[in-house]
């Protein structure tokens, strides 16, 4: 089931994707229903927290020359850098490089604290897409990610929350003006869904609808104002965006 969040005038709605009709999730008796391509699509969750995963491709590790890590490597994106498809990135004037990171992304479902492995999955919603965008050069500069990876329309997601799909070995990919940049499968990661919503849940609790961002795969590269950048992922659907300079 694709879970989709949109806008109908001011109000926004939750509702079941098919084929290209949204209707009411609970299936309610108040009869309605719109085309996909004549809403706003909204973020298809609200979280209280990203919890993003660094360096967890094997062919993102190599690309940099990099040991592969014994433990997930973690950050925080905060919910204000949250936009959804067809919204705009706005690179800001304190960064000259601005980079698309394509990623597989996990919705949690319910409260999850000290959850096993074995059973991360009574816990997870379902996946989308997310762009990990971040201002590489401040990265460098930093030294920590906080604000390399935190400014406003840093965190593009979406289209929909996809329920019913094995996140196992998905083929993932992100397009810069309709050139292929990214390219892998989720089966390169080094730690699983799974073993990230066990890692992770052992630190701090996730929230229902709180996002684990699962790292990306090599090829990473900068944005300018006027590209339009996609994501794809096999089974979920596509996550464009566009890119403009923010003007202060």
């Amino acid at each position: 089931m694709k879970i989709v969040r949109f806008l109908d005038g001011e109000k926004a709605f939750v509702g079941k994707l098919v084929e290209d009709v949204i209707t009411p999730l609970d299936d309610s008796t108040d009869a309605w229903g719109y085309t996909l391509g004549r809403v706003r699509l909204l973020p298809p969750c609200v979280p209280t927290k990203v919890v993003a995963v660094g360096l967890n491709y094997k062919d993102h590790a190599e690309e940099l020359g990099l040991a592969l890590p014994q433990e997930p490597l973690l950050f925080l994106k905060p919910s204000s850098s949250i936009i959804g498809p067809n919204d705009t990135i706005l690179t800001p004037p304190q960064s000259t490089r601005v980079d698309y990171e394509a990623e597989l992304a996990v919705v949690i479902s319910n409260g999850a604290r000290n959850v096993p492995a074995a059973r991360a999955s009574d816990y997870i919603l379902g996946y989308t897409c997310l762009n990990d965008v971040t201002a590489r050069d401040l990265q460098t500069k930093d030294g920590q990610w906080t604000r390399s990876k935190g400014f406003d329309t840093f965190c593009p997601i979406g289209p929909w929350i996809e329920t019913d799909i094995d996140p196992s070995d998905l083929d993932i990919a992100l397009y810069l003006n309709g050139e292929l940049k990214q390219h892998s499968r989720t089966s390169n990661l080094i730690f699983n869904p799974f073993r990230l919503v066990e890692f992770v849940s052992h630190i701090m609790t996730l929230m229902p609808g709180d996002v684990i961002a699962t790292g990306t795969t090599s090829g990473i590269g900068p944005m300018k104002a006027g590209d339009q950048v996609e994501i794809r992922i096999e089974g979920i659907g596509s996550l464009p965006n566009f890119v403009d300079a923010r003007k202060s």
